[in-house]
This record gives structure tokens, sequence and C-alpha cells, in this order.
């Protein structure tokens, strides 16, 4: 499904951009880049990282997946527990 490869996709070149920070913060080598990522790398985290937490969390709520997983409110209890 496209959903399930944008977010597989988003997660990676997110986590590839952290790592990278981290490593700089260190004074370490960034991990190797490999492949033609152009727009992961270049455009979709820069945007990522500059947009608000609550607008970044309004369109992974419009996005299906599973971070849209609905809990059961939970029951009263009917009774003593034991």
């Amino acid at each position: 499904m496209i959903t399930r490869w944008v977010r597989d996709n988003a997660q990676h070149y997110l986590l590839r951009d952290a790592q990278a920070r981290v490593a700089r913060a260190q004074g370490r080598p960034p991990p190797p880049t490999g492949g033609s990522s152009f727009f992961w790398r270049r455009i979709f985290v820069p945007i990522y990282r500059l947009t608000p937490w609550p607008l970044r969390r309004r369109l992974m709520a419009a996005m299906p997946g599973s971070h849209r997983k609905h809990w059961p409110k939970p029951t009263t209890p009917a009774g003593p527990a034991v």
C-alpha cells in the first residue's frame, strides 16, 4: 500500500538525518547516504523539521496507518474485583 511505503521511507530518512546530526554533534563522520534519495534527504526532511508539531500531528492523523489506532474506552467495574 502506498501509505505504508510513504511511512516507511519517511521513518527511514528521518532516522538517517537524526543519526547524521548526532554524529556531527559528537565530532564523528555521518553515516553514508547511499542511493539516489534526493527528495527524501533534501526536500522532505528539512520541511518536516520546520513543520510545527500541531500541524505534523494533524497530518499524521489524516493518513491511514497504525498511528490511527483507536483504543476502546475503559469499562466501568461491575462489582468487587475479588
